[in-house]
């Protein structure tokens, strides 16, 4: 179990490690508190935890059985009369646990934790905009109020490059342009103007169906973050926001568009398969383990790795593949599982029948790269 928990902490730690620049960012620029910042470290685990699991299952199993087969457990195992056969229930058994647990958190936590991302972006960009001025993204937190900078200083309050598409006045679509601006913010500190210089707007009239083209020096756009929000519109949900019960009913319900109709079904496949990857990779990580005693210099845990890198590849893959609908959605998400199952067996029965596997040159090289690459972290 110890390998288990110190993998888990150590994966996970690493995930959340990629997102200190955009906490840092949050903290400095948008005077956001620290609990904020925790809430929103405490929702992004979902997501990470969700493919950090498998990992650590099927690291867990391969340091266990590489430490018995260095140690001649395993020799002593087969001398004693028990065959390799006999050690898997304890394997499957963990494994299935780690199932379960990396299920609950596919169907339950990874869409509650985006959604709650979502809202709390919401909350902070409505009590300051400076957080919804995010440098090359497009911006939908305000409400009716869609905005896109290439870039923000923070220090002058300066935009380039600003695009503002306001929804606010019903039946018109305003689309202001310009390649210069500034953010000031009003004695009611809820009221921010943004004004923008040397542009132009086009404004859309929707019930009439005309364009209007407007040039200008200066405009300022203002922005009450406490009007918006009393109104408290609801927040529309993604795909992969929604619970598992609203995204099957989705899906029945006849999804016309056949781009969305395959990312709901990918979403969906993702939800089971991902857990499942515990029991394939696990049943892989067995026989590799096993094997490490007679791979010498090329260790069983550089091929685990090995194998791990390759079915999430595999799974990325068949996950943009399928997003065009071209592919099928039910294969991209399995077919990493039945390969990386389908080895794990193939192995397996190699080893119960003492004929260790043989690697290809170019994988042993790989894993040979891969140990090196993580010897001085595990």
């Amino acid at each position: 179990m110890s390998p288990f928990i110190i993998s888990l902490f150590f994966l996970t730690f690493v995930f959340l490690m990629t997102r200190i620049p955009e906490i840092t960012n949050m903290v400095v620029n948008y005077n956001a508190d620290i609990s904020s910042v925790a809430l929103m470290l405490v929702y992004t685990l979902p997501r990470f935890l969700e493919f950090t699991l498998p990992m650590s299952v099927m690291i867990a199993i391969l340091l266990t059985f590489m430490r018995m087969s260095q140690e001649n457990e395993i020799v002593a195992l087969k001398g004693a009369g028990v065959s390799l056969y006999k050690l898997l229930p304890p394997v499957l058994i963990f494994c299935f646990s780690g199932f379960l647990l990396t299920m609950w958190v596919t169907v339950f936590g990874v869409s509650w934790g985006k959604l709650s991302i979502k809202k709390k972006s919401i909350e902070l960009a409505r009590s300051s905009i400076d957080a919804a001025l995010r440098e090359r993204q497009f911006n939908f937190e305000l409400e009716d109020v869609m905005i896109y900078v290439s870039h923000v200083d923070m220090k002058t309050k300066t935009l380039k490059d600003v695009f503002i598409e306001d929804r606010r006045t019903k039946g018109v679509v305003s689309i202001s342009i310009a390649p210069s601006g500034k953010l000031i913010r009003l004695e009611d500190e809820q009221v921010y103007t943004i004004r923008l210089y040397n542009g132009v707007i086009n404004q859309v009239d929707m019930d009439e169906g005309s364009v209007n083209n407007i040039q200008f020096g200066n405009y300022d756009i203002n922005i009450d973050l406490a009007g918006m929000n009393k109104r408290n519109k609801k927040i529309s949900k993604d795909l992969d926001e929604i619970s598992l019960f609203d995204l099957i009913g989705l899906i029945r319900s006849g999804i016309k568009d056949k781009a969305r109709l395959s990312e709901a079904l990918m979403e969906l496949h993702e939800k089971f398969s991902v857990p499942f990857a515990c029991l394939s990779l696990g049943l892989l990580a067995f026989p590799l383990g096993v094997q490490s005693a007679s791979l010498r210099r090329s260790s069983g845990f550089g091929f685990g790795i090995f194998f791990l890198l390759l079915y999430y590849f595999l799974l990325a893959f068949g996950w943009s593949a399928g997003e065009t609908g071209d592919y099928p959605p039910v294969l991209g998400m399995w077919l990493p599982n039945v390969i990386m199952g389908g080895v794990g067996v193939f192995f397996l029965v190699r080893n119960a029948k003492e004929k260790p596997v043989q690697f290809p040159v170019f994988v042993k090289k790989t894993a040979a790269a891969v140990k090196k690459r993580f010897a001085g972290k595990i």
